[in-house]
């Protein structure tokens, strides 16, 4: 009897030690904090600098960013503005007749980097970059209208903040348009927006001033109906489809094992074992362990091709091990990730064999997202929208264990 009792607590201690111990290895169940975790859209980074958060990004061997070329895409919405206003007649763009172009700007969050990258590629492009990405902090710039130079004013830039605190806001952009039209008149000669959904908003005044041209950026369905239809002038495609697919595609190979560039490069830019491949431009900086789309400008030249409802060919169904995901997103009511990236992973994650479970915060409280963000031993791999950029070691602290 002794002897059954011994035996009975040598085998009740060694079980409590490996339990204890959170081995793996000894359990055969992977820890959270050795899953895949692919942070998207909202890069960890320093709201003030910009500085990348590579403590955050280095959390282990299996964590990434998926974005897109902000500073990129940030020029390239200035080229679309500035080979707009190029072959503008003068006579229409210049409504006052004084020699000046004078625009106001919408700012989506003077601490996000895609806000600044924006922000600044709209104002280098006018000449009105003063070093600064502070909305009241331009310079007068010139810029050539039908061949003939105009100065540059910034009438106004303004962060559009909701009365809920909540950044990029479109009722925000409806309000100051309101009050712009109001206090400048023909002043304003064109609305440029850091997004679409603040550009519709703007759209959505009702003295916004007729036949001013206006400009926004991200390539939302709307917005390129608005394009088809002669109220948006231009906007900028970050390739959501290619993001979307690259959040999931690395969440797919580091979930088959993959490791080293097989990471970031298979079914990216070069097939998978399963055939599949993203047929958009992406690139990898090994620097940030970050996987970014590039950016094209969309016009009244080309808007047909950017229609909804056209997806990546290049992605088939896969016959991978079916894997679940949580993934938050910062704000449920933000236009381009509910209207655009949203419709995108579902469309995708079905095809690699991922079951996603989306949880949305409000785009104010951090705690909106992580009270959500629970239940993560139920789930192989991460990928995390934060509602500021500097909250990556909110999620990660309950990623501990």
């Amino acid at each position: 009897m002794k002897k059954t009792l011994l035996i009975a607590l040598v085998v009740l201690f060694a079980m409590t030690s490996v339990f204890a111990n959170g081995s793996a290895e000894a359990t055969g169940v992977t820890l959270n904090k050795d899953k895949p975790l692919v942070f998207f859209n909202r890069q960890p980074s320093d709201p003030t600098t910009g500085a990348i958060d590579m403590a955050s990004m280095n959390w282990n061997d299996k964590t990434y960013y998926v974005g897109f070329d902000a500073a990129a895409g940030g020029a390239v919405q200035g080229q679309l503005i500035t080979d707009y206003l190029a072959k503008a007649d003068p006579a229409k763009i210049d409504r006052n007749g004084d020699g000046v172009i004078g625009y106001v700007l919408c700012i989506g969050d003077v601490g996000h980097n895609d806000s600044k990258a924006r922000t600044e590629g709209i104002r280098k492009a006018l000449g009105t970059w003063n070093g600064s990405t502070d909305p009241t902090n331009s310079k007068e710039g010139s810029v050539v209208v039908g061949g003939k130079t105009f100065k540059v004013v910034e009438l106004e830039g303004k962060a559009m903040t909701g009365t809920d605190g909540s950044t990029w806001n479109a009722n925000a952009a409806t309000e100051a348009m309101g009050g712009w039209a109001t206090k400048f008149g023909t002043q304003i000669d064109m609305v440029v927006s850091n997004n679409d959904g603040m550009a519709m908003g703007c759209l959505q005044a009702s003295n916004y001033p007729a036949g001013v041209p206006i400009f926004g950026y991200d390539a939302n369905a709307d917005a390129i109906e608005a394009i088809g239809a002669g109220k948006l002038s231009g906007t900028v495609s970050q390739n959501v489809d290619a993001q979307a697919t690259a959040t999931l595609q690395v969440l797919r190979n580091l979930l088959d094992g993959l490791t080293g560039s097989d990471v970031y490069t298979k079914g990216i830019t070069e097939p998978d074992q399963y055939g599949n491949q993203i047929s958009a431009p992406v690139a990898y900086w090994a620097d940030q362990k970050a996987v970014m789309a590039a950016n094209s400008g969309v016009n009244s030249g080309n808007w047909k091709q950017y229609t909804a409802g056209t997806r990546d060919a290049g992605v088939k169904q896969s016959t991978a091990p079916a894997k679940k995901v949580l993934l938050t997103i910062y704000n449920a009511g933000d236009n381009f990730l509910s209207s655009s990236y949203i419709p995108a992973l579902q469309y995708y994650a079905p095809l690699l064999n991922i079951n996603l479970t989306i949880v949305q915060g409000d785009g104010q409280n951090e705690s909106s997202c992580l009270d959500k963000f629970t239940n993560l031993s139920n789930f192989d791999a991460y990928a995390i929208n934060m509602v500021k950029t500097n909250s990556a070691s909110n999620y990660l602290d309950l990623l501990k264990y």
